[in-house]
């Protein structure tokens, strides 16, 4: 009986089509496009077909009954026109059917070639990585995987060696990759330029115009692990007509938290809760029901142990929930089978085919300076200013007074710039709040009741490659024009009080730049001119781009014009990806000697 309704279709029809068709899974998935797995989750009533993929079945329905209409007189095996024999057709151009010859040859060099995807991708894979991909990673029928190696090992190159090599074998169609906000483009570059595989990003904002997870576009998708955590991103990717994800990749693995406190409760950030949701760990209590689960998943991550067992287990319930599901499961799971499912290898273990290490031996050393007399009158009186003010302040608006106060700790410690440029912003504030009072036109108890539901500070719950960046400014930039228009005083005398103190210490802060010869600028003087680094390429991290802005200038001013480059997290991906590119040229060819780094995403060296 033909398939009359393409949404109709039962597991049993697809069943039986198949038989009539006398294919096996496989040759009907290679027939539509999809992997096998996808013909078995029809087959079983996981999953229902595309609507476009329902329609080739139709077709095929329909051919196999006008097939069989036309009696025992038609060719066994002429059940449709792709299994009918060829019509010849010797006009084509030679180019082309050279081209079609060479991609169908192509498509079985896996089976010539155990490594084959590193002949087709632009990489040269080092021991460590082959040995993950090819001894460990694609003997897993089923992967559940934390690859916990050295930052640096190329954990990105590997994971797209294996997604390479599992497209050939034909074990992959939909991949989910869901790293941190900062990574995100990091990721799909990698991707297209070493292995040419195109993904796709997703934002909340494509949710809004349509469902992301829908459609032949929506195969092989990115999308940061906060932007996923959203309900209605979380909505779209349940919907019923969603094909399920083969392969799911979480990127720095170790931001999806779980701990137990001491009176036994279990506390779950957002980010594992999805992770739990994603892999089939989820508890019933979902408000919002996924009715599939990724096969495979492969957790990244550098610290999978960051001094607390119960975290170093919650990932492993990750990659089993059945099995390991309490951490006494996790201890007497057998070595033999931890090896099917773990590998962290560090940098000191990495070697290349010679036996050489890959890794120098890294030295670190902490470089002191003496701060002049006005430095330390700065140090002291602004320490002075931020307990005063916020012991004044703790009762009134704790959560305020503390960012306040830690934007002007951290801006002290960077640079006289940095603080400088803060207590100006923050004279601002205080002037409109004065106008604001005189005028009475300033409901103090209302304005800190609206401060009070301020988040925490991103500088101490996020890293640089979590937070996102809107219009150039990221999160912690925001927060920390947050902290220094923060009210914090009782009455027009404290704020007019506190208005004299900021006036006093920028007059010292600009005293101090005026001079030119901060202590700590100083001595990264003699560090870039110490003939020792005499033609080595400088990196300087720091936390405030307004620090990296007068880095920048001073080092210019000093005759590198032209021989920096900087980089910082509102950059747009591809803007800083170039600032990288040129500061890898060598000096001759314009390339820079310095790169200022601002809450770089991943460190380069």
């Amino acid at each position: 009986m033909p398939l009359e309704d393409t949404w109709q279709i039962k597991p049993e029809d697809i069943r039986r089509l198949r038989s009539r068709l006398g294919l096996s899974q496989q040759q009907l998935a290679d027939k539509l496009g999809v992997s096998f797995a996808t013909v078995s989750r029809w087959e079983n009533g996981h999953t229902k077909p595309y609507r476009w993929l329902g329609e080739r079945l139709r077709q095929l329905d329909e051919q196999v009954i006008g097939d069989t209409d036309r009696g025992p007189s038609a060719p066994t095996g002429a059940v449709t026109p792709m299994m009918a024999t060829p019509r010849l057709d010797f006009l084509a151009p030679s180019d082309a059917v050279r081209a079609a010859a060479e991609a169908e040859w192509l498509a079985y060099g896996y089976l010539a070639n155990p490594t084959f995807a590193t002949e087709t991708s632009l990489i040269d894979p080092l021991p460590h990585q082959r040995i993950a991909v090819y001894d460990v990673m694609l003997r897993q029928p089923r992967l559940r995987f934390l690859l916990a190696d050295d930052a640096g090992a190329g954990k990105t190159i590997m994971s797209g060696l294996y997604v390479r090599e599992m497209l050939a074998r034909k074990r992959l169609q939909r991949i989910l990759i869901v790293p941190p906000a900062g990574l995100v483009g990091n990721w799909q570059q990698e991707l297209q330029t070493l292995f040419r595989l195109s993904f796709r990003i997703v934002n909340g904002s494509d949710a809004r115009s349509g469902n992301p997870f829908l459609g032949p576009d929506s195969n092989r998708v990115i999308v940061s692990v906060d932007t996923l955590t959203g309900e209605t991103l979380r909505k779209r990717l349940a919907d019923p007509d969603v094909q399920p994800y083969d392969l799911v990749i979480f990127d720095e693995a170790h931001k999806l938290s779980a701990d137990r406190e001491p009176d036994g409760r279990i506390r779950k950030t957002q980010r594992y809760r999805l992770a739990e949701w994603l892999v089939g760990a989820a508890s019933d209590d979902e408000d919002i029901i996924l009715g599939w689960s990724a096969q495979h998943v492969l957790l990244l991550t550098a610290t999978p142990h960051m001094g607390k067992d119960y975290p170093f287990f919650a990932l492993w319930h990750l990659l089993e929930p059945e099995v390991l599901s309490t951490p006494d499961m996790l201890e007497r799971y057998p070595d033999h089978e931890r090896q099917k499912h773990y590998i962290r290898r560090t940098k000191e273990e990495m070697v290349t085919f010679e036996g050489k290490r890959l890794y120098p031996t890294r030295v670190s050393t902490t470089v002191a300076y003496p701060l002049s007399p006005l430095e330390r009158q700065l140090y002291d009186r602004t320490t002075a200013y931020i307990r005063e003010t916020y012991n004044r302040a703790a009762g009134l608006n704790r959560s305020a007074a503390r960012l306040a106060m830690s934007v002007f700790q951290r801006r002290l410690a960077s640079s006289a710039y940095a603080l400088a440029t803060s207590l100006k912003r923050r004279q601002d504030m205080l002037d409109q709040y004065i106008v604001r009072a005189e005028n009475h036109q300033l409901d103090i108890a209302a304005e800190q009741a609206r401060q009070r539901a301020w988040e925490d500070d991103p500088l101490e719950s996020m890293t640089g490659d979590e937070e996102a960046s809107d219009n150039g400014r990221e999160e912690h930039e925001v927060a920390e024009d947050r902290g220094t228009s923060a009210l914090l005083a009782s009455s027009l005398t404290e704020l007019r009080s506190e208005r004299a103190e900021v006036e006093s210490l920028l007059a010292l802060a600009h005293a101090v730049l005026a001079q030119a010869d901060e202590a700590k600028f100083q001595r990264l003087r003699e560090l870039v001119r110490d003939p020792r680094f005499a033609g080595e390429k400088l990196l300087i991290f720091t936390e405030h781009r307004d620090t990296l802005t007068y880095l920048h200038d001073r080092l210019e001013a000093l005759g590198f014009a032209g021989r920096i480059a900087q980089i910082h997290g509102g950059m747009p991906y591809q803007e800083r990806e170039a600032q990288v590119r040129r500061f890898r040229q060598p000096g001759s060819h314009g390339g820079g000697r310095h790169l200022p780094c601002h809450r770089c995403g991943r460190r380069r060296n």
